[in-house]
């Protein structure tokens, strides 16, 4: 393919993207935006009563006005955001968005969704244009492991199983997150090779699948 090329050679901006109601400050994202310098938060607006096609020309909006390369991370709701976007603004592999870390991704087409998810159902079912991890929780109350599972395998994400940790947000109780943020490290990793050149997706997901001790509960879709 004819889209990798040395034009990664930049550090990569990394644009968290949360989901319904904002994330408070005691969310991993807002820590992570707090002690990283290349770590910022896409203003989405209608935090409460998100829209799909609004949110999309937000996060598209953000992208074009960062710093290419651009590391995605998404949580809950942020997650299907960030899919929306993929479908409707079709990018080449790796660029300008270079790969994704999706947490806790919102179901919107489970029977009883709140209504405020309706503009996002059905969920995109396309391969992302860019490496992704997608880490999900056993005992989440916005998505079953097994649909977790299930949208990583339309999305073309490796899947972590981050065992029983709720919606993996601040009622979690995970603080900075440390094992997120090895899970970031490996995303940009995967996202651009030693000289700068964006990886073939092979090269990339052979990053993502690496073995990893964050938990014991990882698997290749």
């Amino acid at each position: 393919m004819g889209h990798f090329s040395s034009s990664i050679a930049r550090p990569p901006t990394v644009l968290t993207v949360p989901g319904l109601g904002n994330s408070g400050p005691a969310h991993w994202q807002s820590l992570w935006e707090q002690g990283r310098l290349d770590t910022h938060r896409v203003d989405l607006g209608m935090w409460d009563t998100p829209h799909r096609n609004a949110w999309v020309t937000k996060l598209d909006q953000a992208i074009s006005s960062a710093q290419a390369p651009v590391i995605l991370v998404g949580h809950s709701l942020g997650c299907q955001a960030i899919a929306w976007w993929a479908s409707l603004s079709p990018q080449p592999y790796g660029w300008p968005v270079a790969g994704a870390l999706l947490v806790a991704p919102a179901d919107v087409d489970r029977e009883g969704a709140p209504a405020e998810l309706n503009t996002f159902a059905p969920a995109p079912r396309i391969p992302l244009p860019f490496p992704s991890i997608l880490v999900a929780s056993t005992d989440d109350p916005w998505v079953s492991i097994e649909r977790a599972h299930s949208l990583a395998a339309d999305w073309g994400s490796y899947f972590v199983d981050a065992g029983a940790q709720g919606h993996l947000n601040a009622a979690s109780g995970l603080g900075w997150w440390p094992e997120g943020q090895a899970l970031l490290d490996r995303v940009i990793e995967a996202a651009g090779g030693p000289h700068g050149e964006v990886r073939a997706p092979g090269d990339a997901r052979a990053i993502l699948a690496r073995p990893h001790d964050y938990t014991a509960h990882e698997a290749r879709n």
